[in-house]
């Protein structure tokens, strides 16, 4: 039951801001309860009900007396486990008879719970889906680092576009770590209840996640924003317009992130800040995520306006078929690298299916980082040649120190290598060169 809960929790937690964020099964319940003894503490006893107050853990029953049968709506927890467009608000009831409350009628099974024959068990799903982004982020987390170790390592490379690249895979990379950090602290033990965990630490690492996955939405926008300008402006001072950028992907996130605290630890200092029951206070963290998804999506359009401009452009040879066929390669590489993807879910209607939602946001946002590694690092043209260069730099290096010991193994013993080699050649030659030009100048 544990890891019902566990994966379900994990899962909505890691939907982006722009969808709906739903309370995990077992905190709902401590919420129903905690208004249910709300409401007994605030009315004083009275004799008039033969019924009393009574809470029988998943549904608050009001007090009344003998004949009387009082029904209410299925608890919320039930619509945990049904897609919003399958789920049908049920009825229970209990009767109030000379001996207290009767049971419930229909069961609560058989009331609010989906059919078996409808819907598959939610305890396969939610662990698939689980194992399906932590693969993903273990996935991206490898490859981004590999990216970032790469374009340090190669100094030919460092130029403003791929600092900008550079701070994107650091973003995603931070985003993975976040992820596994509030799972390891929320659930660092089975019998751990979350829902009532207040501790500093817990708090710090809730922070930390949100910037964490803020960042990463506005490297996003970035990405968008100076790949249009580059477009769009004939001189473009990009190590001026760097230093901003720094200060947006990274600033901004801070600032957004910092109010939210503040604001939570003032008017909904609850929990581990890990729900959002107060929407006033989450659209400080979901607003600037709603519109840096907005506006990259307007960045997109245009640049692929721009491009099919400059396709069709008399300059550039090629029939039509290759023209739209490099329209859409360039298509399909902008929309990982902008996160065009978002918007599928981020401005749907709330009764879109909460399965395929997951799917597709997780499914897709764990491997965004990997995809992105692969198109901008891995399958770039100038990483490849420096890659190439510096192999057969190496090779040689490595020929002519192995060539040297076997003829000279007083040198290979006193400490030359083949680089060394090669630059006593390269005099040896020059000098050469210069005798002969000596000898064959008339004196």
């Amino acid at each position: 039951m544990f890891a019902v809960k566990f994966s379900l929790l994990t899962l909505l937690f890691l939907l982006p801001a722009g969808s709906k964020q739903q309370v995990p099964s077992n905190c709902v319940i401590k919420r129903e309860q905690e208004k249910c003894l709300e409401m007994m503490a605030s009315e004083e006893p009275s004799s008039e009900f033969d019924c009393p107050w009574f809470w029988d853990n998943l549904t608050c029953w009001q007090p009344a007396k003998v004949g009387d049968v009082i029904e209410v709506n299925c608890p919320e927890l039930f619509s945990q486990f049904i897609s919003e467009e399958d789920y049908e608000v049920g009825k229970v009831s209990r009767n109030c008879t000379a001996f207290g409350w009767s049971e419930t009628f229909p069961h609560y099974v058989d009331a609010c719970l989906y059919e078996e024959g409808n819907s598959s068990h939610p305890d396969m799903y939610y662990v698939s889906v689980k194992a399906l982004y932590t693969v993903g982020y273990s996935t991206s987390l490898v490859s981004l680092t590999t990216a970032m170790v790469i374009l340090c390592r190669f100094r030919k490379l460092h130029c403003t576009r791929n600092f900008i690249h550079m701070n994107l895979f650091v973003s995603f990379i931070l985003r993975a770590i976040s992820v596994f950090i509030k799972d390891g602290v929320l659930y660092a033990e089975e019998d751990s209840d979350h829902c009532f965990i207040h501790t500093l630490e817990c708090r710090a690492v809730m922070i930390f996640f949100h910037y964490c996955v803020l960042s990463n939405y506005f490297w996003l926008f970035i990405e968008g924003l100076y790949l249009f300008t580059l477009l769009v402006e004939t001189f473009f001072p990009e190590k001026r317009y760097f230093y901003w950028y720094i200060i947006i992907g990274w600033g901004t996130p801070t600032v957004c992130v910092t109010i939210w605290a503040v604001l939570r630890m003032q008017f909904d200092d609850i929990g581990c800040w890990d729900m959002n029951d107060n929407a006033a206070i989450w659209w400080v963290i979901k607003g600037p995520v709603l519109a840096s998804i907005m506006v990259n999506f307007v960045l997109f359009v245009g640049i692929i306006v721009i491009l099919v401009q400059k396709l069709q452009s008399p300059d550039i040879g090629g029939n039509e078929s290759s023209i739209y066929l490099r329209l859409a390669r360039s298509t399909l590489l902008l929309i990982p690298l902008f996160g065009i993807h978002y918007t599928v879910f981020a401005f749907s209607p709330e009764n879109v299916s909460k399965r395929e939602r997951l799917v597709f946001e997780l499914g897709l946002g764990s491997f965004q980082g990997f995809v992105v590694a692969v198109l901008y690092c891995f399958l770039n043209g100038e990483v490849q040649s420096e890659i190439k260069r510096k192999w057969r730099s190496w090779t040689v290096n490595r020929y002519f120190a192995v060539d040297l010991k076997h003829r000279h193994p007083s040198l290979a013993s006193s400490g030359v290598n083949g680089g060394t080699q090669l630059s006593i050649l390269s005099k040896s030659s020059s000098q050469i060169r210069m005798s002969s030009l000596q000898a064959e100048t008339p004196s």
